[in-house]
């Protein structure tokens, strides 16, 4: 697999990791499908104490235990689970250095490689929450902090505030908005985009057919009927290059040099081989790539939230 750094850190991942939150609550597969990927080539996983009710970074501990030094991992803070299992955004400082430490139990380790905000918004007590991050950095206890947001404006902020290695982000070919405004900003600050959901919900997918109905973003049902059999088409004119719509959809966020990598999650061993075979084919041809960008939207942040 590439290897690609990550932002400024001295991190290096494979161009594909696996998004954990698909995973599942039973043990054994979990696990199962950790070591697969692990014995594959994937280096980075990334998790977060919200997902599973902090079940998902327990099951993820317990896969890298023995193997903690052969992963990076990556976890997410901000969301605070209150008595009645209500969720509430909290980005104080004093909850994320509480928190971490829970996940630092849940996970079995010592460190987190990258510890990510799991959200933001404007109002946050930003200096605050970067503080806390820095501290926890100082310390050891985390390696490098990033956020997981879509909001340009918040990613803006941070990118200007703070030392964030990476942003993750939506990104696909049906969801372009990266390319508006964060892309940019991120070359020019020397900090890496995580791309999350490269598969569209798996509409890009051979089943995509089935995925359709509710549209997706922009784009209508019918819109989506269209698109998938012109990229089907452009698909075909590149067989040369071992191209299929799934490895095509997988290799365009690739494409721009601030991404580092992209997490397709894999809720079956199925999905987790195929992510990787069709992922690890070379990258897409320029045509190929103009092509794809010629037939989609390239999408408003703004725009899009204002439907």
């Amino acid at each position: 697999m590439n290897m690609r750094r990550l932002g400024h850190s001295d991190l290096t991942i494979g161009e594909i990791g696996l998004g954990c939150m698909s995973l599942g609550t039973d043990k054994e597969a979990a696990i199962h499908t950790v070591h697969e990927a692990m014995d594959r080539g994937v280096n980075f996983l990334d998790t977060a104490d919200l997902y599973d009710d902090g079940r998902n970074e327990e099951l993820v501990g317990q896969a890298i235990k023995g193997r903690r030094s052969k992963v990076i991992l990556a976890t997410k803070v901000g969301n605070r689970r209150e008595a009645g299992k209500n969720v509430v955004w909290d980005a104080s400082k004093s909850y994320i250095v509480s928190a971490v430490k829970e996940s630092l139990r849940r996970l079995g380790t010592d460190y987190i490689d990258l510890y990510q905000l799991h959200g933001g918004t404007l109002e946050d007590p930003m200096e605050e929450t970067i503080e806390a991050f820095e501290e926890l950095k100082q310390s050891g206890i985390i390696r490098y902090y990033g956020i997981s947001s879509i909001r340009p404006k918040v990613i803006q902020a941070y990118a200007e505030m703070s030392n964030i290695a990476s942003v993750m982000s939506q990104y696909s070919i049906l969801d372009r908005r990266p390319e508006e405004q964060v892309l940019p900003l991120l070359e020019q600050k020397g900090i890496s985009l995580i791309a999350r959901g490269p598969l569209a919900r798996g509409i890009l997918t051979d089943k995509g057919m089935d995925k359709i109905h509710k549209g997706y973003l922009n784009y209508s049902t019918d819109e989506l009927l269209s698109l998938i059999h012109k990229i089907d088409a452009i698909v075909q004119t590149a067989k040369e290059d071992k191209a299929s719509l799934t490895g095509v959809a997988l290799r365009y966020p690739l494409q721009h040099s601030s991404v580092a990598c992209i997490i397709p999650g894999a809720s079956s061993l199925e999905q987790l081989d195929n992510n990787l075979r069709e992922g690890n084919q070379t990258g897409l041809r320029s045509a190929v790539y103009h092509k794809l960008q010629q037939i989609t939207h390239a999408q408003s942040y703004e725009k899009i939230h204002k439907l």
